[in-house]
């Protein structure tokens, strides 16, 4: 069984991202994760925002996200769902660490804290979902 443990609709804008990032270092450290492995979702959370902001809105549109967490037992799903053009799944990809260039590695880095982060069919009236599951030690 789940429970919903956080529910935020907010503006697609940088400077929304902070109170972001510290209700869900609350929550998640709330469920019993360890402070490294909070800080580790944090940084993925915040990572999979700027990219919706940065990439799916783009600087000429606003538009909201919203976030849900829920919990199963020891494990946190988190859904990002934006309203932004659908995104073709297979052009989101890290680029190869030997490309030395600023910026670029938020899927990397994504893939590599969570357990699984994967593009979802959205409902309707929605552009992307992105669902990211977390197992909590």
């Amino acid at each position: 069984m789940s429970a919903s443990i956080l529910e935020l609709r907010f503006p697609a804008r940088a400077k929304e991202l902070k109170g972001i990032r510290d209700a869900v270092k609350q929550r998640v450290l709330a469920c019993g994760a360890r402070p490294e492995c909070a800080t580790d979702v944090v940084m993925a959370v915040d990572e999979a925002c700027q990219n919706v902001i940065r990439h799916a809105y783009g600087e000429d549109r606003h538009g909201e996200i919203v976030l849900t967490i829920e919990q199963r037992g020891d494990t946190l799903i988190f859904s990002l769902m934006d309203f932004a053009p659908r995104t073709d799944p297979a052009k989101v990809q890290p680029r190869e660490l030997d490309d030395v260039r600023p910026g670029g590695l938020g899927t990397f880095l994504i893939q590599e804290v969570m357990d699984s982060a994967e593009f979802v069919d959205p409902p309707p009236g929605c552009g992307n979902l992105l669902r990211m599951v977390k197992r909590i030690e």
